[in-house]
């Protein structure tokens, strides 16, 4: 037996042991919570374990060795490997906003499924065996040594960053979002905890010590995910299997939502709140006559209520709606319009969940559906380009063991993806069927319980005392997590998926961290300034630069930008549109040249950050400026075929490389040949 396989196999042994203890682990809860158990204890129990187990893992595999640092030695079997590379693409997006994105958009949210899977087969075909050949460190490596010079690297270099710490921003929000509901601590103490469990597994032991804990972290994410879902789909279709049986409750959910949308008091509300957004426009269009007369109205109503000797509490209420109003016209205009645009939102009837392209005309479902393509389009590419992924196949043995941990990633990530839907379609039969139309004093506890943290809101428009649909408003991110609430399961069960949305979190983060601080300690300070550094100085480097980082994500998450599922698109775009046509052509097409992969990247990367910053409203855009009626969220859509195209155009009209580095495309495009061989 060589010395791979005994590690292999004893690898196997080690995470046979560790999967029966977790699983004997969440089984004592569950007891300890029949015979009495807070439910605090329960949550403190969950986070405090499994960021320990993380933490031990991190501290038992610490390493000085620049090989076993970057790239794990490469020496991580193919199944494991796999594993790996799930729980590091199954990010918070993946495990918390996938199913609540499906929730709502029914039908269009399998643009999400289909551009996740499609990916991978992208990775496997054109890219991973063809990087692991190649045999550096980054991604930025391969650019610097494809197109020659460290100005294709630098270019590389920025777009990592970019890409990487958005994503990494929308996994520390998703660590604030558990920890705060989970553990009853305020969301910016939550997002330290979080990042605190993040450093441990990846501050001493680099790649090797993040791919032994996201294999460990895997094991958690999808035993939380399988685990809720397969109860609920007993519980309500006698079936434990719920990709088999979420289709009769989809054809049940199909006639409630007739019901929906011919009954008078959902049809009363939804008038109310077009009202509502038109009363916005006018105000909006009075500016700034119409702020000075409503402060005006507010200080006339509070002097009344001080003079009459009103109630305390509700002057003090009235004071702190003076105290919120907009005080410039500027901050009134985007308020106001924000309010206009969520009354229009609650004015429109919901999409029927297996509707394909919804619209009103024919030109609306067109629309619907130029998204849905472009969306698949750009999550394939993005999924492709991602550079924290393709490290992962650095790590493997050999080119043969990249390819199939191509498969096994797949293989992993279909587990969880063939589930999503299910979960989508039982949470809605829960919230259609036993929350809608209910009393407001006779509630569940769950819906005040998120409605803490915000993600929860209920408006009783019609003043009626009964929730109708349109009064409720969910966060995307709630539905997964919320889910065990939702079904009545025991809270053992909700907190194995609070722990689950923290490895997928925490997995995810530790891959985008070693992705920044790599980039910048190898790519930047090793090869372009200080090429002589030892290797102690470039580890050095690169653990002082992921605490900066680290640091900076999670202030950046402290604002709460954006909910997980957009920030993440735009990741992918910016990935897709800068990483994969120089990536592609790099390794497929002999006469790309480095003007022509600077200036393609350069295009791509730009035209996508300029068509985000003008449609979407975060960054001061409006959908006014959208090509096409494409949203943000696919602007790579654009940023990858001019990609394409400028690399071609460029590089045929300049000079084709040299010799060495079409050399170079050849090994890295064909198997070893014979001395004087010919790879054509």
């Amino acid at each position: 037996m060589s010395a791979g396989d005994r590690f292999n196999r004893q690898l196997r042994r080690y995470y046979s042991w560790y999967t029966g203890s977790f699983i004997a682990f969440v089984l004592l809860l569950a007891i300890g919570e029949f015979l009495g158990m807070s439910q605090a204890a329960i949550g403190h129990v969950f986070l405090f374990a499994t960021i320990a187990i993380y933490a031990g893992i991190g501290v038992m595999s610490r390493t000085s060795d620049v090989t076993e640092y970057y790239v794990a030695g490469r020496r991580v079997p193919a199944l494991f490997n796999g594993m790996a590379t799930a729980a590091d693409w199954m990010s918070a997006a993946t495990f918390i906003g996938l199913a609540g994105m499906l929730y709502f958009s029914g039908f269009e949210g399998l643009a999400f499924v289909t551009g996740w899977t499609g990916g991978f087969v992208l990775v496997a075909l054109l890219l991973a065996p063809y990087l692991r050949k190649f045999g550096q460190y980054t991604i930025p490596d391969f650019l610097g040594e494809r197109y020659q010079g460290n100005f294709a690297r630098v270019v590389g270099l920025f777009a990592a960053v970019l890409a990487s710490f958005v994503y990494l921003v929308a996994q520390i929000y998703g660590v604030g979002l558990v920890t705060s509901r989970f553990v009853s601590v305020e969301f910016e103490i939550g997002l330290f905890i979080g990042l605190a469990g993040i450093l441990v597994c990846s501050f001493m032991g680099g790649m090797r010590a993040v791919t032994w804990t996201q294999v460990a972290q895997y094991v958690i994410l999808i035993i939380a995910y399988l685990v809720p879902v397969v109860i609920l789909s007993y519980k309500v279709t006698g079936v434990p299997v719920p990709p088999a049986v979420y289709g009769s409750v989809l054809s049940q959910i199909g006639e409630r939502e007739s019901e929906l949308l011919t009954d008078p008091a959902e049809i009363g509300v939804r008038h109310q709140y077009r009202q509502r957004a038109e009363e916005y426009a006018h105000k909006i269009e009075q500016l700034p006559v119409s702020l000075e007369a409503e402060r005006a109205a507010l200080i006339e109503r509070l002097n009344a209520l001080r003079l009459n000797n009103a109630p305390a509490r509700e002057i003090a209420l009235l004071e702190r709606t003076l105290r919120d109003l907009p005080r410039t016209v500027e901050e009134a205009r985007a308020r106001w319009e924000k309010e206009r645009q969520h009354a229009l939102e609650r004015a429109r009837p919901p999409p029927r969940h297996a509707e394909a392209h919804p619209g009103n005309s024919p030109e609306a479902s067109a629309v619907a559906r130029n998204n849905f393509i472009a969306l698949v389009f750009v999550l394939m590419v993005g999924t492709a380009a991602l550079p924290h992924i393709l490290m992962r196949y650095y790590t493997t043995p050999s080119v043969v063991e990249a390819r199939n941990s191509a498969f096994w990633s797949l293989f992993f990530i279909m587990l969880l993806y063939i589930t999503a839907p299910a979960y989508a379609v039982f949470a809605k039969w829960e919230v259609y069927s036993n929350l809608v139309g209910s009393s407001l004093t006779e509630l569940p506890a769950w819906v005040a319980s998120w409605g803490k943290v915000g993600l929860v809101k209920i408006e009783d428009l019609n003043g009626d005392g009964v929730l109708q649909l349109a009064e409720l408003s969910i966060d995307t991110d709630v539905i997964m997590l919320a889910t065990p609430e939702i079904a009545g399961l025991p809270y053992v069960v909700a907190g194995l998926v609070a722990a689950g949305g923290l490895a997928a979190a925490l997995s995810t983060a530790d891959g985008l961290l070693l992705t920044i601080s790599n980039a910048l300690s190898h790519d930047f300070y090793y090869k372009v300034i200080n090429p002589k550094a030892s290797t102690h100085r470039r580890l050095m480097i690169s653990k002082s630069q992921l605490l900066v980082v680290a640091v900076v994500a999670a202030w950046v998450a402290s604002l709460r930008p954006d909910h997980i599922l957009f920030m993440v698109g735009m990741a992918f775009s910016i990935a897709a549109a800068a990483f994969f046509p120089a990536l592609v052509l790099g390794i497929f097409w002999k006469r790309a040249n480095r003007p022509g992969a600077i200036a393609g990247m350069l295009a791509g990367l730009g035209v996508t950050l300029y068509y985000l910053a003008s449609t979407h409203a975060f960054f001061g855009g409006s959908m006014d400026n959208a090509w096409f009626g494409i949203n943000p969220i696919a602007a790579g859509a654009f940023g990858v075929p001019l990609g394409f195209a400028t690399i071609v155009a460029v590089s045929l009209c300049t000079r084709p490389p040299p010799r060495e580095i079409q050399d170079l495309v050849d090994f890295v495009r064909y198997p070893q040949l014979p001395a004087g061989g010919d790879p054509r």
